[in-house]
């Protein structure tokens, strides 16, 4: 495993999702076998882990899987005006055939039904729960120099029919992973004008939405201490 010292916000923050980095070398097995462990390490609602990981390594699939990928982007780009289309031109959109392996991560509604323990008001909770496992699985690649692409622009019924993927099992994510040249300073869509991340601020608020806190900062002024309460 990398050992450099990184904190876990410096590879959150260091975290990118990649597109043209990928060389194309193989993942040696120990480091595969850790990120998907740490995958697997996911909470999960009810303790259900309704997750499962696809290891995608045919090119065949994975050439199959670029061409439909390549059809859904063009839809897309048929419903933007004209300088939107032009921006979305040069934005790359996926690795799929440079990437070492793909992992397409599941979710199965059926695991532990129908007793799931902390489901039966959230009916999602298990599709987030799914989330958590890839953000693991993103978190611990980054960490060990890996880059790492969640591939969006596909039909899921295509996908189940191209893996033999059973009802209800739904596939969640196609996850190209694989060693890349460098990570980008700045995400891609950031770089291509698309589009420019929040503050932090712009996203807080305090007690009811619409009541924004200045700065971050200015949050430890509005708690309330225990002496406080007391009073």
């Amino acid at each position: 495993m990398v050992d450099d010292g990184s904190s876990l916000y410096e590879v959150i923050f260091r975290r990118r999702d990649v597109r043209g980095q990928f060389t194309g070398e193989p993942i040696p097995d120990g480091v595969l076998e850790r990120v998907l462990t740490a995958a697997h390490a996911a909470p999960s609602v009810g303790l259900t882990q309704p997750w499962d990981f696809v290891l995608v390594t045919d090119r065949g699939l994975s050439l199959a899987f670029w061409e439909h990928v390549q059809h859904e982007r063009d839809v897309f780009a048929t419903g933007l005006d004209p300088e939107r289309a032009r921006q979305f031109s040069e934005i790359r959109i996926e690795g799929v055939l440079e990437a070492s392996l793909a992992i397409v991560v599941t979710y199965n509604p059926d695991r532990g039904a129908p007793d799931v323990l902390g489901r039966h008001a959230i009916a999602d909770a298990g599709l987030y729960s799914v989330c958590l496992a890839i953000e693991n699985l993103w978190l611990a690649a980054t960490a060990e120099g890996l880059g790492m692409g969640w591939v969006s622009f596909y039909r899921e019924a295509f996908l189940a029919r191209l893996l033999d993927i059973p009802v209800p099992v739904r596939p969640v994510a196609w996850l190209s992973l694989g060693p890349v040249t460098h990570l980008e300073p700045i995400p891609d869509l950031e770089r291509h004008h698309w589009r420019q991340r929040r503050p932090l601020e712009a996203a807080m608020h305090l007690n009811r939405w619409g009541h924004h806190v200045e700065t971050a900062q200015n949050l430890h002024a509005t708690q309330s201490s225990p002496s406080s309460e007391r009073a």
